[in-house]
């Protein structure tokens, strides 16, 4: 089922990861189906943006990882603006702090569970309060904190995984961290549909707050995020954007050389 839902959808590649381009409707859609189908195995979601790209442009491993995923969407003005230079204006900005509580609010009432992996002891406890007072419509099957230092804290967080037996499993671990963690251990859960949130369990414990909703609109909330936390984030977008931008550009001449546009 769910080769023939890919072939009707656009791709767009950008420093070497494929990323799907679809509405926020039709991405509901896409997690809904993968948690119906029946498969053996986890199903993988990556969400990347600019940084995660610069990331993946310096590690080819890392490339290889984000490209494993049933489904990687795109995240911010940087990768619409790396798409925009294909010819290709992307339908939605699929962060994956929004596309969570659109799965959730969409799907409320279907009888579907979730698992909640990531963050510290008190910030996914926290997190994990807010989702069940705010996402009524899912079961919450349990939540683990993020800090798997050893082989046997790893084994004990998965077997509390398949145990509680979700539908989805929200991994909040950071990149690229998360992404290896799933690639790594994919075969091992027993969970329909796994996505590396990111930083989303910090927005629901209120760690850090959201951007305006106008920023957000504008593609801008890097600045808000930079804003908040000046010392953490300043190498990430006031080095790393510049960065970004100079790999799209080349990248681009590059293809326009290959297709024999530039001598």
């Amino acid at each position: 089922m769910i080769q023939a839902i890919e072939e009707q959808d656009q791709r767009v590649r950008i420093l070497g990861v494929e990323i799907t381009d679809v509405s926020v409707e039709r991405a509901v859609d896409i997690l809904e189906r993968m948690i119906q189908d029946d498969c053996d195995g986890a199903r993988s979601v990556y969400f990347v943006n600019a940084h995660t790209l610069n990331l993946a442009k310096a590690d080819a491993a890392y490339c290889d990882t984000l490209n494993s995923a049933d489904y990687v969407f795109g995240d911010g003005t940087g990768v619409r603006w790396g798409a925009r230079l294909q010819g290709v204006r992307l339908r939605d900005n699929l962060v994956g702090t929004d596309l969570t509580p659109a799965l959730f609010t969409m799907t409320a009432g279907r009888g579907y569970s979730y698992f909640m992996l990531g963050s510290d002891q008190a910030t996914i406890e926290s997190a994990a309060r807010y989702a069940q007072a705010n996402f009524g419509g899912w079961r919450q099957a349990g939540c683990h904190h993020g800090y798997l230092t050893s082989e046997e804290l790893t084994d004990q967080a998965i077997d509390q995984i398949n145990d509680a037996g979700p539908d989805v499993l929200l991994v909040g671990m950071g990149n690229p961290l998360q992404e290896r963690w799933i690639a790594q251990h994919k075969a091992r859960i027993r969970v329909p549909v796994v996505m590396g949130i990111g930083g989303l369990f910090d927005y629901w414990a209120d760690n850090v707050s959201r951007a305006p909703l106008w920023l957000r609109k504008a593609g801008h909330e890097w600045l808000w995020r930079l804003y908040q936390q000046p010392r953490d984030k300043a190498h990430r977008y006031l080095i790393g954007n510049p960065l970004y931008l100079y790999h799209i550009l080349c990248e681009q001449l590059e293809s326009r050389r290959q297709e024999g546009k530039l001598v």
